[in-house]
């Protein structure tokens, strides 16, 4: 067996070794082992997940040859559950797998303590009803839940948990934390010590764009009452003061200070996404508080403290010309503030748990650490509860998409998906499953919609005889590509979930397979 280190390479680039502890300790239970559940599983079990359960109590049809790449022709009337659970257990040997010969449905509804010992379900291709009944299990055992379902040319994936923090949400686009527009006493103290006159023009070219940046923003703030450029104007003459102090059109340094100077313009302090998180009522902690709430409560208290209305710095500064003494120097004195401000928070946590009653150091120092190198990028993410969707949905959000073009057809589809379930209930099959019954089944699908859009409050409202025209055609099929596709995007989202890195999903994922789109519809 390969060393992990070697097996899950390119991955750990991606969540490291922690993501990949995270993943590794991860029980994962899956609803139904049809071409969507099995996709989604795959990439979780050559992830490394560390243990799946398969639930499924039906039998391998001929049908599923088609559409399931985890089933061959000598498992046709063998458990499905228990043939899908070979094959992925022979993907990757490090995973435990078992499997249940019983019909979630039934589980559900007979067993619902049974959900409680999985870290994540993920809950492929059920009905309305039960989806209800299992977000309501597992949002009591505090379990993450993640159901898709594919149907014919569309899909869909939607996340259901109380509260998800993110501490690593890794996003594409943020700027460094460098304070240049509000440089603390020691940075400011090393660029006294630099001339930017200096008459040796190989130090003048490699002085760090930091030094320089700081030092003229000293300059202007001192003639401008203390004020930073904001407008039009003052920004292109604050940039005219850094091209004035070139001396050769070959100074890089400069270059990069001029390219870099909208970081001195960038308003000072926190972030609105960060003061929201500290002013969320969860940051008043409790005894049951979790690890997340109390470093926020730490973090809270350090801003209004220590911090001068600023998160902890995170210590790392990008690459840039210089010389490699003063790059040196320049890096210490930046890791040396975020040690500073990561010291300052550690003790504000271990003094909030004392006060609760919990052990000092029940929260790591790797954990603190970290909260404390990504505090400008924390995330929250809250999930209605389906029921609250299905019941109580934001009838406003509905009826924009219904009638906005852009999102017309991902609503129908939405719309649908639900129809058909209701459609099932009353006829005990899905429209157009059997032959000879199309024209009939599109008609009741219309009347089944209506009633929906209605129960909604979306009177008048309608989905187009197309899509309903579809969704009749393909009569409740799970075509590969679809489930494919569906069962990636689920298992994305999983791995979001158990490594709490990158954000996931705030909605419901539809993938219109017709003209090849995907949107998120906020519900």
């Amino acid at each position: 067996m390969a060393e992990p280190k070697t097996k899950y390479d390119r991955q750990l680039r991606i969540w490291g070794e922690q993501g990949q502890a995270a993943l590794e300790k991860a029980t994962i239970c899956l609803l139904n082992c049809g071409p969507t559940g099995s996709e989604t599983l795959k990439n979780l079990v050559l992830g490394g997940v560390g243990s799946i359960t398969v639930i499924d109590g039906s039998k391998v049809e001929l049908g599923d040859l088609g559409n399931n790449f985890m089933v061959d022709e000598s498992c046709v009337g063998q458990s499905k559950a228990k043939c899908v659970c070979t094959f992925l257990q022979e993907l990757n040997d490090a995973v435990k797998a078992k499997f249940i010969e019983e019909y979630p449905e039934a589980l559900i509804g007979s067993n619902p303590s049974f959900f409680s010992q999985f870290t994540l379900v993920v809950a492929t291709q059920l009905a309305e009803d039960s989806m209800i009944k299992l977000d309501k299990i597992c949002r009591e055992a505090n379990v993450l839940l993640i159901f898709a379902r594919s149907y014919g040319p569309t899909g869909f994936v939607r996340i259901s948990v109380k509260e998800h923090a993110v501490i690593e949400s890794k996003p594409d686009h943020f700027l460094d934390d460098l304070r240049l527009n509000n440089p603390w006493p020691e940075l400011k103290r090393f660029a006294e010590t630099i001339d930017l006159n200096v008459t040796d023009p190989v130090a003048h070219k490699h002085t760090p764009y930091v030094v320089i940046l700081v030092k003229i923003a000293e300059e202007w703030t001192k003639a401008h009452g203390g004020a930073l450029p904001s407008t039009r104007d003052e920004k292109k003459e604050f940039k005219e003061l850094l091209k004035a102090g070139m001396v050769a059109m070959d100074e890089d340094n400069y270059k990069e200070a001029i390219e870099a100077s909208f970081k001195v313009f960038a308003p000072r302090g926190i972030n609105s996404g960060l003061l929201q998180i500290i002013h969320d009522s969860c940051s008043e902690v409790e005894s049951n508080s979790s690890d997340f709430w109390v470093m926020v409560a730490a973090l809270k208290e350090f801003i209004a403290n220590e911090g001068g209305e600023e998160a902890p710095l995170e210590g790392s500064i990008p690459d840039m010309t210089s010389s490699t003494e003063l790059y040196v120097n320049l890096q210490k004195i930046y890791q040396a503030k975020a040690e500073a401000d990561f010291l300052a928070i550690q003790q504000r946590v271990k003094s909030i748990l004392k006060r609760m009653g919990r052990d000092p150091d029940s929260i790591s120092k790797e954990m603190i650490k970290s909260f404390c190198k990504n505090a400008r990028k924390l995330k929250i993410c809250r999930y209605r509860p389906i029921e609250d969707e299905f019941n109580n949905p934001a009838v406003t959000e509905l009826q924009k998409y219904l009638t906005d073009e852009e999102y017309s057809v991902a609503m129908g589809f939405y719309i649908l998906l639900r129809s058909v379930d209701r459609f099932a209930a009353n006829y005990n099959s899905f429209p157009g499953q059997f032959e000879g019954e199309m024209d009939g089944d599109i008609s009741r699908l219309k009347t089944t919609v209506v009633g929906l859009l209605s129960d909604l409050g979306c009177n008048g409202a309608t989905v187009t005889e197309d899509l309903i025209n579809e969704m009749c055609r393909f009569g409740a099929s799970e075509l590969h590509a679809v489930a494919a596709f569906i069962g990636g995007i689920a298992s994305q989202e999983v791995i979001k979930l158990i490594t709490k890195q990158f954000v996931p999903m705030v909605g419901t994922f539809i993938f219109n397979g017709i003209d090849q789109r995907s949107q998120l519809l906020a519900l």
